[in-house]
């Protein structure tokens, strides 16, 4: 998984509407920078970090941030934290976080390359020939950090293992020892980042990975409860009992929140125009963007119609200060997310999730959050 090819492919891949993907050519002396990094990383400056590293994903241009080690931070950021938010999702401590980092970091540089060494894709360089997946699905940035855990935690005693040594337990590297010079980088890179997801923190790191509950929503930046996980189990199409819109709410969030509810358990239709999810035609109903759309279209406010292009809404919010009304993005990249919902204060988020799914209400622990964006 090591050599890059001469000239590279970046890659922004959606499972949905593909013929929009683009593809950036460069260099594989651009691509993947020298290991005489390995001298200066040991030495991280963390706050610097997190503090540059916030700035990316509260919307900064990269052109005014600098992250020690990172060469292209606005590319590099978001895949970051899309590694970091698979990690949140299966559970896995906050060590396995670093090591997929660290091995992302040496791999690609945390850039998804649309080619390497014989047919290595993707932040991991992962290859279809050796049972990883598809070309389309290891050039999924999501796909490719869950596939690269599912293997970690296979890996008996991965947790007692030096970074390096889990690394190569998964990448079966010809360069075994690389992974040790990004230790320090992709520990600073992933204590950022965590904190700026709602219900995520340390607590990771005392969990048992094969257990399957979710992290502790005791966390910095999320109160305890505000994570929807005390609603316990939300039927979908309902709302769950017991939830009221805030009463801080801005006035345009309370109608676009309130007429988003009022299409619960109508279900999803991909490219629908959410104009009537309750009438008979499938395209008059909701499909994510259309649902968020339509719903501050009610409040009096004008949105764009997909995803891509509503992630550049507004103005961009840490999630973990979200307020209600406010758009959350996930799967995909921070750059170029593929699902929106909105979210309604006390922790839920309302949503048309995907085909046979209807609009529903779900606690926000459920969301590995890429981006978020304040309309009002």
């Amino acid at each position: 998984m090591k050599g890059l090819a001469a000239v590279v492919g970046v890659v922004f891949l959606s499972p949905i509407l593909l013929a929009g993907a683009g593809m950036v050519l460069v260099s594989s002396a651009d691509a993947v920078q020298s290991n005489s990094f390995s001298s200066c990383l040991s030495d991280i400056d963390s706050d610097k970090v997190a503090e540059q590293v916030t700035k990316i994903l509260d919307g900064a241009s990269g052109k005014d941030v600098h992250v020690e080690g990172l060469d292209l931070p606005a590319e590099q950021v978001p895949n970051a934290a899309t590694i970091v938010a698979a990690g949140l999702s299966l559970d896995v401590p906050k060590k396995g976080q670093i090591i997929a980092l660290a091995t992302a970091m040496q791999e690609s540089r945390l850039r998804n390359l649309g080619s390497g060494d014989r047919d290595s894709l993707g932040l991991f360089q992962q290859r279809p020939s050796q049972g990883w997946g598809s070309a389309q699905q290891i050039r999924d940035p999501t796909y490719a950090s869950e596939q690269f855990y599912k293997h970690l935690l296979k890996v008996d005693g991965w947790q007692q293992m030096t970074v390096t040594q889990a690394a190569q337990a998964v990448q079966k590297s010809g360069l075994p020892d690389a992974y040790a010079q990004w230790e320090s980088l992709a520990t600073a890179l992933q204590s950022a980042i965590v904190k700026t997801f709602p219900g995520a923190g340390d607590a990771t790191d005392d969990k048992d990975v094969n257990q399957g509950e979710k992290p502790s929503t005791s966390t910095a930046g999320c109160t305890p409860g505000q994570d929807g996980s005390g609603f316990g189990r939300i039927p979908e199409g309902n709302v769950p009992k017991g939830y009221l819109i805030p009463k801080d709410a801005d006035p345009k969030a309370r109608k676009a929140i309130e007429w988003a509810m009022h299409q619960l358990g109508t279900l999803y239709q991909w490219g629908g125009s959410c104009t009537n999810a309750h009438g008979p035609d499938p395209m008059g109903r909701c499909d994510c963007s259309s649902l968020m759309q339509q719903a501050y279209a009610h409040a009096g406010l004008t949105l764009t119609r997909t995803t891509y292009t509503q992630v550049g809404e507004g103005k961009a919010v840490s999630p973990a200060h979200l307020k209600p009304g406010d758009l959350i993005f996930s799967r995909g990249s921070a750059a170029r997310p593929e699902h929106v919902g909105m979210y309604m204060g006390e922790g839920l988020v309302i949503e048309a999730p995907r085909t046979t799914k209807p609009v529903r209400i779900t606690p926000i622990k459920d969301w590995d959050i890429l981006a978020a964006r304040r309309v009002l």
